[in-house]
């Protein structure tokens, strides 16, 4: 098993959709930051990229199809070196301050909030390293989306690179990988409301 698509997009631009959405087009498993809560040891690995030590990425997804959200998708440049036919995809919501909007009440507070770990400390490395140490402050954040956005979009591979909204749905997802449109609807998830909700659940 390979990686097929990586996920340049940050946390909140869709990618719990794009998770769900690449696991039917590819038939096996995306990795996303919810599998980081269930596989403690991944967290070690993510702590050295943000300190600039790539790991061995099999040893990490070798289990996955696809790899989106955070933290994969700050290494995104990494990841295309080391899988270079897989499709890049840069989710994106549809402004910077939708964007932050939904960050700043998701997941900033809640990793900001969080008891000392090393899943934390991983967070706020990879902030610090590979976005902005100052992520709860709107501009600098708005700031380091956008660089983000625009660094993915010129740096690329053109020939395996897709810039996608959620609300674009199946259609240019599937031209990209070369598969057939689903005949299930596209999956809408984790919005705002369900993120409170998955929390207050008590799961990580």
């Amino acid at each position: 098993m390979t990686i097929k698509v990586i996920g340049a997009g940050v946390g909140r631009t869709g990618t719990t959709s794009l998770c769900a959405g690449l696991e039917i087009l590819l038939d096996g498993r995306c990795y996303h930051m919810q599998e980081v809560f269930q596989r403690a040891d991944d967290v070690a690995a993510w702590q050295s990229a943000a300190l600039g030590q790539m790991p061995h990425w099999p040893d990490v997804l070798s289990e996955y199809v696809a790899a989106v959200d955070w933290p994969a998708s700050a290494y995104w440049q990494e990841l295309a070196a080391a899988y270079p036919d897989a499709l890049v995809v840069l989710s994106t919501r549809s402004d910077a301050e939708t964007w932050f909007e939904s960050a700043s009440n998701t997941i900033i507070p809640t990793t900001m909030k969080a008891p000392e770990s090393p899943w934390r400390r991983m967070a706020l490395d990879m902030w610090k390293f590979r976005f902005t140490a100052d992520v709860e402050n709107k501009d600098a954040a708005i700031a380091a989306y956008d660089a983000h956005n625009a660094a993915v979009r010129a740096t690329a591979p053109k020939s395996r690179f897709l810039d996608w909204q959620a609300d674009q749905g199946w259609a240019p997802l599937c031209e990209a990988l070369g598969v057939a449109v689903p005949e299930v609807p596209f999956p809408h998830k984790n919005t705002t409301a369900d993120f409170h909700a998955h929390m207050d659940s008590g799961a990580a």
